[in-house]
């Protein structure tokens, strides 16, 4: 059913049960007198936006409900029913990985297959400056093996660095490296609301300040630290390097979210709707929603195995959350000319979530004298982890290679 939402709104209480649900109300708090604004589509409802009148017209309602999440093929209903709980707070997603480690061991792919013996890895958890309990993780070579370096992972958007990335973090371990991750907050098994990011230059203080105590471990204090950031991550490593750039000796780049592709953003009118909307109902997951899976896994089989990965945050993104990942590459974007350390950028030719076209741009742009960029040809969004299985070896190959060759 279509109802009609006036400018004027502040969020109510949830109803019918639904925790994913949000009731907007009519609010005297105005966001514009003079400005219309066009109608937004959220899947099969629409959220109209239409000029203020008088004050008996604005008492109408509009509920949005968040995406749920589909049953996951192979697995009990229990655990489908365990999986599709309301993940916005820490305790619940922690709950469902625990309950889904045991299925994820037995998983068809590559990474979780190929994924080398012996490596010694941790987690734990650590309240950070800002009060958020932190999830951290680290995978280490065995013993008998030197270790050349530190890698520091930053993960995409509504990711986490518990699933896909532990293959490849098992297979740098074993080449004798110290790898560490960290979930930010909001993400994964970390501390905050789900998906919700009120301001990522929050996010990127969050990852310095977590990786400067990692780098500053006894074992590994003496060595040199790389950043490897995927995807979003990729957007966090930069901005990490722009603001520390004496701090690392290396940053590898995956598919970075310098530019976001102009196909997965709405008009600019909508933006602008969206923009003002951000002020008033920030954690409202009201943004266009497109699902991403079949633009990151060019391989239809490991696109199911990404439904396994229950901490993903799948929903629409959130207005304040969107809006700061475009504003965030928009700064990006301006001080590409300031990127100066070693640089390997990896990207595929046919992404239609970041742009490799940028990813070029960038390139083109660092003022990093030691620079190598790859393009893969046909390579969708995910080459880390969603491509045929010599694809993906080859691009963990070429990460590795590039580390050997700088220590």
């Amino acid at each position: 059913m279509e109802k009609v939402c006036e400018c004027n709104y502040k969020i109510a209480p949830t109803i019918s049960g639904d925790i994913n649900s949000q009731l907007l109300t009519s609010h005297r708090g105005q966001l514009s007198s003079a400005m219309e604004l066009p109608s937004l589509k959220l899947q099969s409802q629409r959220l109209f936006l239409s000029p203020l009148r008088s004050q008996s017209q604005r008492k109408k309602v509009v509920v949005v409900t968040a995406k749920r999440r589909s049953n996951i093929e192979g697995v009990s209903d229990e655990l489908n029913a365990i999986a599709s709980q309301n993940l916005d707070l820490a305790p619940s997603r922690r709950m469902v990985r625990a309950a889904f480690l045991p299925v994820h061991q037995h998983l068809d792919h590559y990474l979780f297959k190929a994924a080398p013996p012996g490596i010694r890895t941790q987690e734990w958890y650590e309240t950070n400056s800002r009060g958020f309990e932190i999830f951290c993780k680290s995978w280490m070579p065995q013993p008998a093996l030197p270790i050349k370096a530190v890698l520091c992972f930053c993960h995409g958007y509504g990711s986490t660095c518990t699933f896909f990335f532990e293959g490849l973090a098992k297979r740098i371990a074993a080449s004798g490296y110290a790898v560490y991750a960290m979930d930010y907050p909001g993400f994964g098994l970390s501390e905050g609301l789900h998906g919700y990011i009120p301001k990522f230059d929050d996010l990127v203080d969050d990852v310095i300040e977590q990786y400067a105590k990692i780098k500053a471990k006894p074992e590994v204090r003496q060595l040199p630290g790389f950043l490897l950031g995927q995807s979003m991550g990729g957007a966090i490593a930069l901005k990490v390097h722009l603001k520390e750039p004496n701090n690392w000796d290396g940053v590898i780049l995956v598919a970075p979210m310098c530019k976001i592709a102009e196909e997965m953003l709405p008009s600019k009118a909508v933006l602008k709707a969206l923009d003002l909307l951000s002020y008033v109902m920030p954690k409202a997951k009201l943004f266009p929603y497109k699902d991403l899976s079949a633009l990151t896994f060019r391989e239809p089989g490991k696109r199911k195995v990404a439904n396994y990965n229950v901490l993903s945050y799948d929903d629409p993104t959130r207005l304040k959350t969107g809006m700061e990942l475009l504003s965030a590459t928009q700064d990006i974007e301006s001080q590409l000319h300031k990127v100066s350390a070693p640089l390997l950028i990896l990207h595929g030719s046919e992404d239609k979530v970041t742009d490799p076209l940028v990813s070029q741009f960038l390139y083109e742009k660092a003022s990093s004298k030691d620079k190598i960029m790859k393009i893969y040809e046909g390579g969708y969004h995910g080459i880390l982890e969603g491509e045929p299985d010599d694809r993906i070896f080859a691009v963990h190959n070429d990460i590795i290679s590039w580390l050997d060759s700088r220590c």
